[in-house]
């Protein structure tokens, strides 16, 4: 029998269209357009340009996007989604994050946008103080408003860890997702993971060997991936740490207000919600963009495990704070850039 990713699995941390039919002249009634689904608001907020600041789940599920002016919302109302007016533009909001990436760029920060609040939020964790806190808030008082300063709780840090899952020299991670192209199997994980070494492996004895790295890409981005040894090791399913599994049949992109999953080798199974999207953390050892933020607890050894929804791959633990007694927030690596980048696919 073909194993599952239980035996291998370790821990360390959106195209619309829409179409108004009209009733004919006998009596039927006009019908709206299907509603919007998440990756198609995303879609749609990022060809509004200037005028929209994102889009997000609401509390009832709904599909919402931020809009500057009444053309825009008749944009979005035909489309299916729900509108909802801000003050502030991409444009404006981009302007304050160059800002923060010129003057903040600080060990322990972390920002993305918010389109709920139509601001920029900058987190900052316990290590930032003193002179290096007073250079956020000065970089933030520029913004005139768009910009809001929040404190973190713990310290931002990746999500490594000794002890069991996939190892390599003294480390350990947690294996990500399984994938292939054509008929060569590979997993993907964190690349400050990868960075570490070059062969994986099932147990801490380092014996029995998963596979040897052929990527990997950290700082900037957190992902790598490995070639399975063995095809019969790679099972396409993430294990959900009570016996049973998860089949994973596709990739996307998540969206803020989106109910979520992760899947790692130290706290195993935990849920939670996506509140930002394509957010920059400033770790110890260098910068990563473009990430999830969620409010999804990990702890050392989950870096590398599967963020999902349903049966859906979204993405891989890169890092965080807290922990999941009190709780904390933790940052993901995109599955679908790391899936591009190698030529791959879940399955």
């Amino acid at each position: 029998m073909r194993p599952t990713r239980s035996s291998f699995r370790v821990a360390a941390t959106v195209a619309v269209s829409g179409t108004l039919v009209v009733g004919s002249l006998i009596g039927a009634p006009a019908q709206a357009a299907p509603a919007a689904s998440p990756d198609a608001a995303a879609a749609l907020s990022a060809q509004l340009g200037d005028r929209s600041a994102g889009s997000y789940i609401d509390a009832s599920g709904k599909t919402v996007v931020t809009v500057t002016d009444a053309a825009a919302a008749r944009t979005v109302s035909k489309a299916g989604a729900s509108v909802r007016y801000v003050t502030r533009g991409a444009a404006e909001l981009n302007r304050a994050t160059a800002e923060l990436e010129r003057s903040a760029k600080i060990p322990g920060t972390a920002w993305w946008s918010d389109p709920i609040t139509n601001q920029v939020v900058v987190s900052v964790d316990s290590t930032v103080t003193g002179a290096k806190l007073e250079r956020v808030k000065a970089a933030a008082a520029k913004a005139n408003g768009a910009v809001r300063v929040e404190a973190e709780a713990g310290v931002l840090s990746t999500r490594i860890s000794g002890g069991q899952a996939i190892y390599t020299g003294g480390y350990r991670c947690s294996l990500g997702f399984n994938v292939r192209s054509g008929s060569t199997y590979y997993f993907l994980t964190a690349g400050h993971c990868t960075n570490l070494g070059t062969n994986w492996y099932s147990n801490s004895s380092q014996t029995s060997l998963l596979g040897t790295r052929t990527g990997t890409s950290f700082p900037g981005n957190d992902y790598g991936i490995v070639r399975h040894s063995n095809s019969a090791n790679a099972a396409g399913n993430v294990y959900l740490y009570n016996g049973s599994y998860r089949d994973i049949t596709g990739s996307g992109n998540a969206s803020v207000g989106q109910s979520v999953q992760r899947s790692g080798s130290t706290t195993g199974l935990r849920s939670g919600s996506v509140s930002a999207t394509n957010a920059t953390v400033n770790y110890a050892e260098g910068s990563v963009s473009g990430l999830i933020r969620t409010n999804v607890c990990a702890e050392g050894g989950d870096s590398g495990g599967s963020l999902f929804s349903g049966s859906t791959a979204l993405g891989l633990t890169s890092g965080g704070s807290g922990n999941c007694s009190s709780g904390g927030t933790t940052y993901f690596q995109p599955v679908t850039e790391a899936l591009s980048r190698y030529g791959v696919s879940v399955f």
